[in-house]
């Protein structure tokens, strides 16, 4: 019933996420969510997200963020993790994804997208056919419509973990 909504993966965390397995498998981009997903909402870079971009890096990947939010949000952030980056982009919409498979110059079939929520990040990469990879969110505190939307992903989730078991 939520199949649309299912990530192909799940991890923790973005900084557990076996990287080197995944350019192995051919994979060559990573597309990121920023609020909750690298650093918490409304926070400033942190060393870990430094050293986790910089370690993509050096196994080859190229990585973009993607994020719905304005432009003097996300740039700060691009910048000091040295990445491409799509502002304003509109998840679940999959031209935001399509853009930043554009500017790295990747495919969908050699992407990944890593986020913290269904029904936008997930959503949209499924939406544009990237292999997607759902993480918890960083920080436990969260503004109130994520809050709402939260709970509705505990249903989603309660689906996707039931079919994850039976496979």
């Amino acid at each position: 019933m939520f199949q649309n909504l299912y990530p192909s993966e799940d991890c923790d965390s973005a900084y557990q996420i076996d990287y080197e397995g995944f350019y192995d498998k051919g994979y060559r981009g990573i597309l990121f969510d920023v609020d909750n997903t690298l650093v918490e909402h409304d926070q400033p870079v942190t060393l870990p997200a430094i050293e986790l971009f910089e370690n993509l890096k050096e196994i080859g990947f190229k990585t973009c963020i993607i994020s719905n939010n304005k432009d003097y949000r996300v740039k700060p952030l691009a910048d000091a993790l040295e990445s491409e980056y799509v502002y304003k982009a509109g998840k679940p919409s999959k031209a935001g994804y399509e853009k930043g498979m554009e500017i790295m110059g990747t495919t969908r079939e050699n992407t990944l997208f890593i986020g913290d929520q269904i029904f936008t990040d997930i959503w949209g990469a499924n939406k544009a056919g990237i292999h997607s990879i759902l993480v918890k969110p960083i920080a436990k505190h969260e503004e109130i419509q994520i809050i709402l939307k939260r709970k509705l992903e505990k249903i989603v989730l309660g689906e996707y973990n039931k079919a994850k078991s039976r496979a």
